[in-house]
């Protein structure tokens, strides 16, 4: 039954990835402790094939700094 839902979802968000981060994101906000974690995923899988969870704009990618070359000189 999960993976039906895990494909309706895929449909949605197609980068696995960005999928299964966004559903652990979900399932952590809105897990309570005296359910099973399993019936709080697959509520989370259904509502992201539904279209209700959505991922936000990811951040810019900036380049790391250059790092500057190490110069080995040899001891006197």
């Amino acid at each position: 039954m999960r993976s039906n839902l895990v494909y309706q979802a895929a449909r949605k968000i197609e980068n696995k990835f960005l999928l299964s981060t966004t559903v652990m994101r979900a399932v952590r906000k809105l897990h309570i402790n005296a359910t099973r974690t399993e019936d709080t995923s697959n509520r989370v899988f259904i509502d992201v094939a539904e279209g209700r969870y959505l991922p936000g704009p990811l951040p810019e990618i900036v380049p790391p700094p250059t790092i500057e070359t190490l110069l080995i000189v040899p001891s006197a």
